[in-house]
């Protein structure tokens, strides 16, 4: 049984059950399927009402709209989506894969991003119904403020996840204006409206952590304190390999995300989601909660981690028991 929690019982707002589709979310998500497919746009769709579940998008966005600095964070991130991207260049660049790869560390020296990683793009990262023509995606990472999105589920968690979304689309737009001026066409990719990627997969794939319980990722450095944005191109950047730490024993192990959450949407197992067995939350138990809540973000926010300092110290432990167990 879980913790004693101070958001239990969640009752979710008459109002908001009332918009509930039919069809489950957890359904969508392929849940309980045992065959590979793509992944179909369950929430965060352009335009919410291509999806079933786009009126409680809108009920998010009525309950965010109470609260004026959500009204104002959400304008400066339009005025970033809205900003174009530079021409691109009659003169294309030649470098080595490597060379081009290197040359994003540049932003992270900047502060413009935490993290950067490339990936080789696949096919099965595409939501059903869109194409991809772009053979790589350059995936970004934007740290939270610890202090602020540690408050969670309060309004000022809420505004930090905000606040660095806002970051992850400057960061995306940035890097594709960099490949664009250097002769090559690229594609910015903001969320939480991804459109057409899933951004986990490739996040995993270009080595930014592990799949943590909780269904976001966990890096050693950052946590699951994080968010993501792409950059889709066809500059022949070298892929950066996946990284494994431990941490998916780790979770097996800790139940801290499990307890936190209030409307228990976190299983102790991994379940089979569309072929692949990992970890996954319940959507139809989470979606509630996070609604009223403004984005909840408890796990993450839980999430040991993300505690400051404690993720490296905690990866150098669960190497030190790697190489105990290798040579027993």
């Amino acid at each position: 049984m879980p913790k004693p929690n101070p958001y239990r019982p969640f009752e979710p707002d008459p109002d908001q059950v009332a918009q509930q589709p039919a069809i489950s979310g957890n359904d969508i998500n392929g849940l309980g399927e045992h065959q590979p497919r793509n992944p179909s746009m369950v929430y965060w769709a352009p335009n919410p009402m291509d999806i079933p579940h786009g009126p409680l998008q809108l009920y998010f966005y009525e309950q965010s709209a109470k609260e004026p600095a959500f009204g104002e964070r959400r304008a400066a991130r339009q005025h970033i989506l809205d900003a174009p991207l530079p021409e691109v260049s009659n003169v294309s660049t030649s470098k080595t894969p490597v060379d081009w790869t290197v040359g994003l560390e540049r932003f992270v020296a900047d502060g413009i991003c935490e993290m950067t990683g490339v990936a080789e793009m696949q096919p099965e990262w595409v939501f059903k119904g869109y194409d991809i023509p772009q053979s790589r995606v350059i995936i970004l990472g934007v740290q939270h403020d610890y202090a602020e999105i540690s408050t969670a589920p309060q309004v000022r968690a809420g505004l930090e996840v905000m606040t660095q979304y806002a970051r992850a689309a400057l960061a995306a737009k940035t890097v594709a204006g960099w490949i664009r001026e250097q002769g090559w066409a690229a594609e910015a990719v903001t969320g939480p409206m991804t459109g057409a990627l899933a951004m986990i997969p490739p996040a995993l794939a270009c080595g930014f952590g592990e799949l943590g319980k909780h269904g976001s990722i966990i890096n050693p450095e950052l946590g699951a304190s994080f968010r993501l944005s792409a950059v889709l191109t066809d500059a022949p950047f070298e892929p950066t390999p996946a990284r494994e730490h431990g941490i998916d024993a780790f979770c097996q192990n800790c139940r801290i995300c499990e307890d936190a959450c209030p409307p228990e949407a976190l299983s102790p197992d991994k379940q089979m989601v569309r072929g692949t067995r990992k970890w996954y939350v319940d959507f139809d138990k989470c979606l509630p909660f996070f609604n009223q809540t403004h984005g909840c973000a408890i796990c993450i926010a839980q999430c040991p981690w993300s505690r400051p300092g404690v993720g490296p110290n905690l990866a150098a432990k669960l190497a030190r028991k790697k190489e105990r167990a290798a040579v027993e």
